[in-house]
């Protein structure tokens, strides 16, 4: 039986339809996904993404620990301040990718995917052995709660009264919202403005109504998963278990700059990724867009020039923005220059698709 969020009696209140999503019954949509997509671009989203792991490590050696365990230089984040990074095996492979949050000196929250959370959790407590840190996965007891959209900072401001002019982005704060504490964050994933509130979890319906009631006069809807997809995509965000996983490394994904050699140190992964940095050999993510109505989906083959299976597509969809299909796929490196013409086999007809580059969709400025 999938695990309830939180939230999950407004969800119903609401008529959500549901997913199990990494052992999560999380909503899908509460109506028209594509509606939902539309009010992130243009006015705000609601989204419940308490299924995501939260992992904090506190002690005097937790950026020492974070920067042997991650791919990361964590050390070098600034209290206030957060990074995208990734988790890898020895051999280079993505265990997970992350948002890490220093929260003080000596206290970091590591945000992992839902399907990952126990993994990221487990690697954590045995990098850190031998380091003076304390691993504490608070999964079970943390609420996420996030608004994404152009209105996003002025319904997030009347909420938690936080001065969100001094909040740039990938930086957090702490904050109240509904009378409760939060931890205030400028991050998200839809390529939207936007801000996730971290909660205690018996806190998430107060903040969650607080959050609607303001949000009615700024055009704000709850969302769901299926559309945070769409959205993700758009924006050419990977996602962990379609492009990313342990058969990937950050070069192959074409995220090869969260990789900091730099730093001074051992690290899990360092010697098979200096070693994969300046030989891309295999394939590499793309993305890809055509001018027809059907749009690749995750697993469909890529054919080259003469109708040979050269790669695989890893997600897609007909973008509710862009009014075409996208799509990310994996391809030979000599395949991968913008411009370069390549088809999709959408259940045995060759559709043509064209090699472009990443993102797909970037709001205006």
């Amino acid at each position: 039986m999938s695990n309830p969020s939180p939230l999950h009696a407004v969800h119903e209140a609401l008529g959500a339809s549901f997913t199990d999503f990494a052992g999560w019954a999380m909503p899908l949509r509460y109506g028209s996904e594509l509606a939902e997509h539309k009010a992130v671009r243009e006015a705000s989203g609601l989204f419940d993404l308490s299924h995501m792991g939260e992992i904090e490590l506190t002690g005097p050696e937790a950026a020492r620990a974070l920067d042997y365990a991650l791919v990361g230089y964590l050390s070098k984040v600034k209290p206030g301040r957060a990074r995208y990074t990734m988790i890898c095996d020895a051999d280079g492979g993505v265990l997970d990718d992350l948002v890490v949050y220093r929260l003080a000196t000596d206290h970091y929250m590591v945000v992992a995917n839902a399907s990952n959370a126990a993994v990221v959790a487990e690697a954590l407590r045995e990098r850190s052995t031998g380091f003076a840190v304390e691993v504490n996965d608070r999964s079970a007891t943390c609420a996420l709660i996030a608004v994404q959209g152009p209105t996003s900072a002025e319904i997030v401001r009347k909420v938690t009264g936080s001065d969100l002019d001094k909040l740039s982005y990938y930086a957090s704060v702490p904050a109240t919202a509904a009378g409760h504490d939060v931890l205030l964050a400028r991050t998200g994933y839809t390529g939207e403005d936007g801000f996730e509130l971290y909660s205690e979890a018996e806190h998430a319906q107060d903040i969650w109504n607080a959050i609607t009631e303001i949000g009615q006069d700024h055009g704000l809807v709850p969302a769901g998963l299926a559309c945070r997809d769409t959205l993700r995509l758009e924006a050419g965000m990977p996602l962990y278990g379609n492009e990313l996983g342990p058969e990937f490394t950050p070069f192959d994904a074409g995220l090869g700059r969260v990789v900091k050699f730099e730093k001074p140190g051992d690290f899990v992964g360092r010697e098979a990724l200096e070693r994969r940095k300046d030989n891309i050999v295999g394939t590499v993510r793309v993305g890809l867009t055509s001018t027809g109505r059907r749009a690749p989906r995750h697993g469909y083959p890529v054919l080259d020039g003469d109708g040979n299976p050269v790669g695989t597509v890893t997600s897609g969809a007909l973008s509710p923005t862009l009014g075409h299909p996208i799509a990310m796929a994996y391809v030979p490196t000599a395949l991968s220059e913008p411009g370069t013409a390549l088809a999709v086999d959408i259940r045995g007809t060759s559709t043509p698709v064209e090699v472009v580059e990443l993102p797909f969709y970037q709001r205006p400025a």
